[in-house]
C-alpha cells in the first residue's frame, strides 16, 4: 500500500512541477488557437469552394449550363422526319440518288416547265390528303424564310459544320429568320407548289452539306455524325450535270412528234408530179410522130 501511495504521489508532484513552469501555459494557448484557426480556415475553403468557378449552389442547373448543354445535345441528336406524326406520313416522291437503279431515278424526275428535274429532297404527303404540322428535323436557327409561288414558300434552317435542312411547299409560316429552334418543333404547316402539282398537299423536304443536297432517306434516325462524315462528291457531279440529264429525257419524248410531222411524209408526193419531160405532149403527141416520119424519109 505504502508503495501505490508513494507512486502516486510522485506522479502528481511531476504533474504539478511542469505546469509550474512559465512556458506550458503559453504554449497549450498557442497549440489551441493554431487549431481553432485551422479548422475555421478549412471551412472557410469548403464553403466557397464552388465561387471559385463563379458558379453558386442556385446555378448548378442554371443558364450558365444551358450553353455546352445545347451544344451537346445537338450533337448527339438523331435525324427525324419533317412531320409531326410519322406514323400517317406518305413518301410521295424519293430522292434521286446517283447511285440509284434507273427505275428510281426515272420516278425521281419532276417535269416542269417542259423539262424534266432531278428531284433533290424527299416529298410527304399524309395518308388522308389533308394538311399537316411540318416539324424542324434537327435542333438549330432559322436563315431563311421566303414567300415563293413556285415552290410553295421556303424555310431554311442552319445546323452545325455547314448542314442544312430545307422544308419547301408550307404555309402558314409560324418561325422567322433569327429564331432558335428545337428539334420537333412545329414550324409551318404543308401546302402546295407549281413545282411539283402531282404531289398535292405535301412538304419537300432537303438536306444539304456544304451546299449539296444528300439523301435523307439515309440519314433518318442516325446520328448527325453520320451527316458530318457524308460523301458528296458523286452528288456533286449530278448537280453540276443537271441541263445534260434534263435533255435526255425530253428528246426521247420529243422525237416520234418530228417523225409524225406531215411536211417529211409529203415530200414524196412533190416528186411525184409529172415532171416536164414525163408530161404527156411530150411523150405520145401527134406532132412527135409526124416529125420522127418526116425525118426517117428526108435520111432515105
Amino acid at each position: 500500500m505504502r508503495e501505490e501511495e508513494n507512486k502516486r504521489s510522485s506522479q502528481s508532484s511531476s504533474v504539478t512541477r511542469f505546469f509550474k513552469k512559465r512556458w506550458v501555459f503559453p504554449a497549450i494557448y498557442i497549440a489551441s488557437a493554431a487549431i481553432i484557426l485551422t479548422g475555421v480556415l478549412w471551412y472557410q475553403s469548403s464553403d466557397n469552394a464552388t465561387d471559385k468557378y463563379g458558379y453558386e449552389s442556385s446555378d448548378l442547373t442554371g443558364k450558365k449550363n444551358d450553353a455546352p448543354a445545347l451544344e451537346v445535345n445537338s450533337a448527339l441528336e438523331n435525324l427525324k422526319m419533317p412531320v409531326k406524326d410519322p406514323m400517317t406520313a406518305v413518301v410521295k416522291m424519293e430522292f434521286y440518288d446517283f447511285n440509284a437503279s434507273e427505275e428510281k431515278q426515272e420516278a425521281a424526275l419532276v417535269f416542269y416547265n417542259n423539262t424534266y428535274v432531278p428531284h433533290t429532297g424527299v416529298d410527304f404527303t399524309s395518308k388522308d390528303g389533308e394538311t399537316f404540322e411540318v416539324v424542324s428535323a434537327l435542333s438549330g436557327t432559322v436563315t431563311r424564310v421566303e414567300e415563293d409561288a413556285t415552290l410553295g414558300n421556303v424555310i431554311e434552317i442552319e445546323h452545325d459544320k455547314g448542314i442544312v435542312t430545307q422544308y419547301q411547299s408550307v404555309k402558314d409560316v409560324k418561325v422567322e429568320v433569327g429564331d432558335k429552334v428545337k428539334q420537333s418543333q412545329v414550324i409551318a404547316m404543308a401546302g402546295q407548289s407549281l413545282f411539283d402539282e402531282e404531289s398535292g398537299t405535301h412538304v419537300h423536304f432537303e438536306i444539304r452539306k456544304d451546299g449539296v443536297a444528300v439523301n435523307p432517306t439515309k440519314f433518318f434516325n442516325k446520328p448527325v455524325s453520320d451527316l458530318h462524315d457524308a460523301n458528296t462528291t458523286e452528288q456533286k457531279s449530278v448537280d453540276n450535270a443537271k441541263q445534260q440529264m434534263i435533255e435526255e429525257p425530253t428528246g426521247e419524248e420529243e422525237a416520234p412528234a418530228k417523225e409524225e410531222t406531215p411536211s417529211k411524209e409529203e415530200a414524196p408526193s412533190k416528186k411525184e408530179a409529172p415532171s416536164k419531160d414525163e408530161t404527156p405532149s411530150d411523150e405520145g403527141t401527134p406532132s412527135d410522130d409526124n416529125s420522127s416520119e418526116s425525118t426517117e424519109k428526108t435520111n432515105s
